[in-house]
C-alpha cells in the first residue's frame, strides 16, 4: 500500500512536466484610464490573420489580453505587430512577452507544477556586470566628509573648510579639515581620530593654515570595494526576486564583476534596464524666497540649486535632502484615489520617519519636491579607444504643498506611466546600488537552443535507460524485468521530487539523472547476485529471495551513503552546474534506495511470496 501511494502521488507531480509553457504575448493597461475591451481584441486578432502571424489563442479578460503561440519566432514578430496596433500612445498599455502554463487545472488543485528548468534548457539572458569601484570609493570619502562636519559641528569645533580627497583610479580617497590655528587643528585631530580609526591621519601646514588629512588605508580601500560588490549582489538578488525570476544565478567574478543569469526571461531589455538602473528619490524643501529668474541668469543663492521639472520648468529647491531613496523600507505602485494617476506609496525606516516627521510638522502649507535621479555608465569610442561616460538625469517629478504632519508613510505622484511607478517601486524595496555597474557582456540564450539540449539530453536519458533494461532482462531474466520497473519508478520518482521542490534543471542535472539510471541498478544487482549464491549454496528459492534481500542491505547502504556525502559536498561547495548535477544526483540515490529494495521486494513478495517454488528464474 505505501508503494502504490508513493507511486501515485509521484505520478502525479511528475504528470505537469509532459505539459510544455506555451509562448504567449500579454497586453494590459499601463493606466488607469486604460481599458481592455473585446473590441481591441478583434483588432489585434485581424491584426495577425492580415500579416499572417498564426497564433494558438487569444483570451480576453477584463484587464489583459492574451495570445497564445506555437512557435516563439512568431511571439517576437507579433510583439512588434500588436505593438503598432494599439490605439494611441504606446505608454497606455504594457505589452510583455511570456510563457503561460498548459498544465490542466485539475493538477494545479493539486499544488502539480513543473520543474524549472535553466538557463541552457530554457533560454533566457546572460549578463556580465563590471561595478564602477571609483564611484564606490568616492561615495565612502563623500560619507566621511559629511560625518566629520556633523561631528565637528557637535563638539563645537570650528573649522574653515572640510572637503573630500578624490579617489583617483587606485589611490585611497578621504577627507581634508583646514582650520585657523593649531588649537582647533589639534582637537578636531582627536575627534575625527575616534570617529574613523579605519583612516590614516596626517596634519600639516599650507599657507597659514593648519590641516588634518585622513585619508583610507589600503586595507580600508579593499574593504570598501568588498562591500560594495556585496551590497550590489544583495540588491541585484532582490531586483531579480521582484521580476519572478525562477532560479537565477547571480554570483561574484573576480575582484569587480557579477554575473547574473535568468532562465526564461524573454524580454531581456527590460531586465537590463532594471537590473542596470540607479534610480532612486530625493525629497527637498522648494526655496521660494528667492527667486528662480535670478537662479537661471546664474546667481543662485547659497544653499540651494537650481533643477529642472520634467516639462522643462525651472524650479528651485533647497540643496539640503530631506529623505533619500536609502531609507526607504518599502514602496508599492498604486493610483491616486482622486486623480487617477500613477504613484508610489512610499514607507521609510526609523531615521527617515523621524527626520520627514520633523521637516513636515515644521512647514505645513510650504510646498516640497520630490527629485527623481537616475545615474547610467555607457562606453563610447572616442578615438579609437573605449571610454567610461557616466550620464545623470535630475528632475524633478512632483512638487506639492504639505497640507499636515506626515512621517513613515506617504504617497508619491508626478509620474508619467504606470509603468514607470512599477519600476520605481521595484527600485526603491529592492534598495539602491552600492556603486553603478555596467552592463560588459550580454548573452541571449534562444529557447530554440535550449529545446535542442533538452532534446539531446532526453534522447541520452532514453538510450542509457534502454540499454539498462535490455541488459537486466538479458542477465536475470525475471528478476530483470522487476528491476526495471523499479527504475522506471525511480525516474518517475525524481521528476516528481524536482517539481514538488521547484528546483531547477540545467544540463548537468540531466547527466546526474542519466548517471542515476545506471547507478540505480547496482542495488538490484547485489541483490540478485546474492540470491544467485544463496541459490547455489543449496538453500531453498523462498529463502534465498529472503537472505539476498537481508545480506545485501548493509553493502547497499555503505555504497549509497558514500555516494551521497560526496554529492552533498558537491552541492554545498559547488556552484551554477555543479549544484544543479548535485541535486539531482542526491536525489536520484536517495530515491533508488527506496525503489531498488523497498520495491522490488514488495514486487517480488507479490509475485512469488505466496507460492512453493523448485528454481527461480534469476
Amino acid at each position: 500500500m505505501l508503494i502504490v501511494i508513493v507511486l501515485l502521488v509521484g505520478t502525479i507531480y511528475a504528470t505537469p512536466n509532459l505539459f510544455v509553457k506555451q509562448p504567449a504575448v500579454e497586453i494590459t493597461g499601463a493606466l488607469s484610464a486604460t481599458k481592455i475591451t473585446p473590441e481591441l481584441g478583434e483588432q489585434i486578432k485581424n491584426r495577425l490573420e492580415q500579416d499572417k502571424l498564426s497564433y494558438d489563442k487569444i483570451e480576453i479578460t477584463a484587464d489583459k489580453i492574451i495570445v497564445k503561440f506555437n512557435d516563439t519566432e512568431v511571439q517576437l514578430q507579433a510583439r512588434d505587430a500588436i505593438l503598432d496596433e494599439l490605439p494611441g500612445s504606446r505608454k497606455n498599455y504594457a505589452v510583455a512577452l511570456n510563457l503561460v502554463s498548459t498544465t490542466p487545472g485539475w493538477l494545479q488543485s493539486f499544488g502539480a507544477l513543473p520543474m524549472n528548468l535553466g538557463l541552457d534548457l530554457r533560454g533566457g539572458v546572460y549578463f556580465l556586470m563590471e561595478v564602477d569601484m571609483l564611484t564606490a570609493v568616492n561615495k565612502a570619502r563623500e560619507r566621511y566628509v559629511n560625518d566629520a562636519k556633523a561631528a565637528l559641528r557637535e563638539d563645537k569645533v570650528r573649522y574653515l573648510n572640510v572637503k573630500a580627497v578624490l579617489a583617483n583610479n587606485d589611490h585611497e580617497g578621504g577627507l581634508e579639515a583646514k582650520f585657523r590655528d593649531t588649537d582647533k587643528r589639534d582637537q578636531a585631530n582627536l575627534i575625527l581620530r575616534k570617529l574613523f580609526p579605519e583612516l590614516s591621519f596626517d596634519t600639516f601646514e599650507r599657507d597659514n593654515a593648519f590641516y588634518v588629512q585622513a585619508v583610507m588605508t589600503d586595507q580600508e580601500l579593499i574593504n570598501t570595494k568588498r562591500t560594495a560588490i556585496q551590497q550590489n549582489l544583495a540588491t541585484l538578488r532582490a531586483r531579480v526576486n521582484e521580476l519572478g525570476v525562477a532560479e537565477p544565478i547571480i554570483q561574484r567574478q573576480g575582484d569587480e564583476r557579477i554575473v547574473v543569469q535568468l532562465p526564461g526571461v524573454q524580454d531581456p531589455a527590460r531586465a537590463k534596464d532594471i537590473l542596470g538602473a540607479t534610480a532612486t528619490l530625493e525629497y527637498h524643501a522648494v526655496d521660494f524666497k528667492n527667486d528662480v529668474i535670478d537662479a537661471v541668469n546664474g546667481r543662485v543663492p547659497a544653499g540651494s540649486r537650481l533643477y529642472k521639472e520634467r516639462n522643462g520648468q525651472p524650479v528651485l529647491l533647497k540643496k539640503r535632502v530631506i529623505v533619500t531613496g536609502d531609507q526607504v523600507i518599502n514602496a508599492g505602485a498604486g493610483f491616486d484615489s482622486q486623480t487617477g494617476t500613477p504613484n508610489v506609496s512610499v514607507t521609510l525606516n526609523d531615521k527617515g520617519a523621524r527626520r520627514m516627521g520633523n521637516f513636515t510638522k515644521n512647514n505645513v502649507g510650504k510646498p516640497m519636491a520630490v527629485v527623481y535621479i537616475e545615474t547610467r555608465i555607457n562606453t563610447e569610442e572616442v578615438d579609437g579607444k573605449l571610454v567610461k561616460k557616466r550620464s545623470k538625469t535630475e528632475e524633478v517629478i512632483s512638487i506639492a504643498n504639505i497640507l499636515g504632519p506626515f512621517s513613515k508613510r506617504f504617497q508619491t505622484t508626478g509620474l508619467e506611466s504606470a509603468a514607470e511607478a512599477r519600476d520605481l517601486a521595484l527600485l526603491l524595496r529592492a534598495g539602491a546600488l552600492a556603486a553603478p555597474v555596467e552592463i560588459i557582456e550580454e548573452r541571449t540564450i534562444g529557447p530554440s537552443l535550449g529545446q535542442d539540449n533538452i532534446d539531446k539530453g532526453t534522447l541520452s536519458v532514453i538510450i542509457g535507460f534502454v540499454l539498462v533494461l535490455a541488459f537486466m532482462v538479458m542477465w536475470y531474466r525475471g528478476f530483470g524485468f522487476i528491476a526495471n520497473f523499479a527504475l522506471a519508478f525511480n525516474l518517475v520518482m525524481i521528476i516528481s521530487v524536482l517539481s514538488m521542490l521547484q528546483a531547477t534543471l540545467t544540463l548537468p542535472g540531466i547527466a546526474g539523472i542519466v548517471l542515476t539510471v545506471g547507478m540505480a541498478v547496482d542495488a538490484n544487482v547485489l541483490i540478485f547476485e546474492r540470491i544467485r549464491e544463496e541459490v547455489r549454496a543449496g538453500n531453498s528459492p523462498q529463502a534465498s529471495i529472503s537472505a539476498g534481500y537481508d545480506k545485501a542491505l548493509s553493502t547497499i547502504a555503505d555504497a549509497n551513503i558514500t555516494t551521497l556525502i560526496a554529492a552533498l559536498v558537491l552541492f554545498a561547495f559547488g556552484t551554477g552546474p555543479i549544484k544543479g548535477f548535485a541535486i539531482t544526483l542526491s536525489i536520484g540515490i536517495v530515491t533508488s534506495m527506496f525503489t531498488a529494495i523497498m520495491g522490488t521486494r514488495a514486487i517480488v513478495n507479490l509475485i512469488w511470496g505466496s507460492k512453493r517454488l523448485s528454481k527461480l528464474s534469476i
